[in-house]
């Protein structure tokens, strides 16, 4: 029998179709009606063509639904084609592929009597929908049937595509083929570098590993211009795999440290002409690499060391030049300086989601051990996206399934009865709520006081800022959005909230403002809000938090605008009652969007939710958490404490009760004079 989870039925409704055609199409109108200076809908697709080629995907995708809209209303199929077919490669940029799919499918049912700028790119995005889940023969396809109905100038992008997957097929004659043709043809400097990189990886693949080194070694030598820094860090790459099949792992491992380490030097930014053109490079790709090399050599802690690292170029990719970073969050710490900060009672659990298999390392003050399960990084997001459904659907089976993944992922690492444990989770870890992970009949939040942290380095960093200076609270609570996002519940949740700390701010319906959180974000030492929040699976900056109306608009706080905002005087920030840590469970390094978006502004710690859940149910456990904190209780064990209350509470024995919620950043945070 399951247990009743509308609310989080319907936030995950509201999420999936947040972004359908008809939505776009809606939100399209809506921004159209209030843009001062309007353009043309070939204008807007234009400019959505051009900030997908920065990598400011959500804008793009707002540009091309207000050229969508305007087809619509002006009934032109061109139009609507086009605005399509930007849908289509946004999406497909952003990694968005069922969707991506949908709208080059529907792109190409449009009739047009020029097909060429909407038949070609619109194929190609097929086709690389098709490569990057390894479904190579229907890439193949894709690719030609884009080929023949592609301009000239955009046929050479998809050649060099073609000749890509045709090397990963195993086709290498025809690869050479495809390659030798665009040589003779092509004067493009920037599909010329591109080509030299493809013919390296295909002479690996033709078993010729001491030409494809001497190419990579040539590329290296000969990079030049504003990006020399990073046409020298993928022929590094390539010298190390080069290494790696003559048999010399040593020299590899040495080989891609060195490229590792200078690659913080090179500037973050999307870089779209590899996607055109299907190499898809994702440097996180090079540290997969050398983490999994190090971990074979036997060198836990340089592939622990390297795991870190690679969490923090992630930040630095992601966040890229369109929003600044105020505290330091990118620098790491290695092992022997973490083991040194540890307590005795203090494990750190890593993991690491590598293509093949899971790595997860356990590092106490004396020593670290590494595990490895043989479970891919595809088994894995079946196995979280499973468990998460059956714990959101209410399902009896998710007991069931906590036991089997507590058994799998937590009993091989024997962690001693009652040591507090910060989890740092890799990939569609960050999805699974560990807490609810049964072992030997017990949920694991019963046995150890839990945390959860993007980056060990990070965590560490945060404690530095200190406890709480003042327990001064600023409490948001049901903000007058619109009459479906109403949170009755909420009112009482603060004000239950704000009698634990007396002299807090509460700011309710048409108080609870955008404008109302910046003016005290910076002056308060806790800040919670009791709203609904929405996690941008397109763009993670663009996330938001639902605040009140104001002059008659709805006003969000997007992640990006929290980076902005100077939250060095805040030690912790609670999302609670809203859908904060909702998204798609995929291989990426994390749920981004709010969880960095804080921890760089300042703030010392988070509290998120993974679903909506009851109000009874938050209230409890928000009331349990802050009295705890009131009476001095760190973070870590108030959250252990509050989880257990509404565990034991009658009818909330279910994870999705009581599970939600994760502790993130300074795991010893408390509530009082600083330490």
């Amino acid at each position: 029998m399951a247990v009743d989870t509308s609310a989080a039925r319907n936030a995950q409704a509201r999420m999936e179709d947040a972004d359908t055609a008809l939505a776009l199409s809606a939100d399209g109108a809506l921004l159209y009606g209030a843009q001062p200076l309007k353009m043309d809908g070939y204008q807007y697709c234009s400019q959505a063509v051009a900030l997908a080629e920065t990598g400011d995907f959500r804008r793009s995708a707002r540009a091309a639904s207000q050229a969508l809209y305007l087809a619509q209303q002006g009934k032109d199929g061109e139009l609507q084609a086009r605005a399509y077919r930007d849908l289509a490669i946004v999406y497909g940029y952003a990694g968005d592929d069922e969707r991506a799919s949908a709208f080059a499918n529907e792109a190409l049912k449009i009739p047009l009597k020029d097909p060429a700028k909407v038949a070609g790119p619109s194929r190609k995005v097929l086709g690389d929908i098709a490569a990057r889940q390894g479904r190579y023969a229907d890439a193949v396809a894709a690719y030609r049937q884009a080929m023949e109905a592609s301009s000239d100038q955009y046929r050479s992008l998809v050649q060099l595509s073609l000749a890509n997957v045709l090397i990963d097929q195993g086709d290498t004659a025809a690869a050479r083929e495809q390659l030798q043709a665009l040589k003779t043809a092509q004067t493009d400097d920037t599909l010329v570098s591109q080509a030299q990189r493809i013919e390296a990886r295909l002479l690996l693949a033709e078993k010729k590993p001491a030409d494809a080194l001497a190419l990579y070694q040539r590329i290296e030598r000969h990079a030049d211009g504003s990006d020399a820094g990073y046409q020298r860090f993928w022929a590094q790459d390539g010298i190390a795999r080069s290494q790696l099949a003559l048999g010399d792992k040593a020299q590899a491992a040495a080989t891609w440290a060195n490229a590792l380490q200078h690659l913080d030097d090179v500037r973050a930014q999307f870089r779209s002409e590899e996607f055109k053109i299907g190499l898809f490079s994702n440097v996180q790709n090079a540290f997969e690499q050398a983490i999994d090399l190090y971990s074979q050599n036997g060198e836990a802690a340089k592939a622990f060391d390297l795991s870190e690292r690679s969490r923090a170029r992630a930040l630095l990719d992601e966040v890229r030049d369109r929003a600044k970073l105020h505290s330091d969050l990118a620098g790491t710490i290695e092992v022997a300086e973490l083991q040194k900060r540890l307590r005795p009672d203090e494990r750190v659990v890593e993991f690491h989601a590598l293509p093949g298999r899971l790595l997860v390392w356990v590092v106490a003050s004396d020593g670290i051990r590494e595990q490895s399960y043989p479970i891919s990084r595809a088994d894995l997001v079946r196995l979280v996206d499973a468990f998460r459904n059956a714990v959101i659907a209410g399902k009896r089976s998710a007991v069931g399934a906590a036991d089997q993944l507590g058994e799998l992922l937590i009993k091989p690492l024997n962690l001693p009865a009652g040591v507090r444990l910060t989890i740092v989770p890799h990939g569609p870890l960050h999805y699974l709520p560990f807490q609810a992970l049964r072992v030997d009949g017990h949920y694991l939040i019963e046995t150890h006081p839990i945390a959860f942290t993007p980056s060990i380095s990070i965590a560490l960093q945060l404690i530095q800022h200190g406890t709480v200076a003042h327990g001064t609270l600023a409490a948001f609570g049901n903000p007058d959005v619109a009459p479906q996002y109403a949170l009755p519940g909420s009112e009482a949740e603060v004000k239950a909230l704000a009698a634990v700390y007396p002299g807090s701010e509460l700011y309710l319906h048409g108080d609870a403002t955008k404008r109302r959180f910046e003016q005290i974000a910076g002056s308060t030492s806790l800040i919670h809000v009791a709203a609904h929040a929405q996690a941008d699976t397109l763009d993670p900056l663009y996330s938001r938090i639902l605040l009140a109306s104001e002059n008659g608009q709805v006003h969000f706080l997007e992640a990006r605008e929290v980076l902005e905002l100077d939250l060095s005087k805040v030690s912790l920030v609670t999302l609670s009652a809203c859908e904060s840590g909702l998204g798609r469970v995929a291989d990426g390094d994390e749920v981004l969007g709010f969880t960095r978006s804080f921890l760089s502004a300042g703030s010392s710690g988070l509290i998120v939710s993974l679903w909506p859940v009851s109000d009874d149910a938050t209230t409890l456990l928000m009331s349990t958490l802050y009295g705890e904190l009131a009476r001095g209780t760190d973070v870590q064990l108030a959250m252990q404490r509050a989880q257990i209350a509404v565990l034991k509470a009658p009818g909330m024995d279910h994870p999705f009760f009581w599970a939600p919620f994760d502790v993130i950043g300074d795991w010893r945070l408390t509530v009082g004079a600083k330490s």
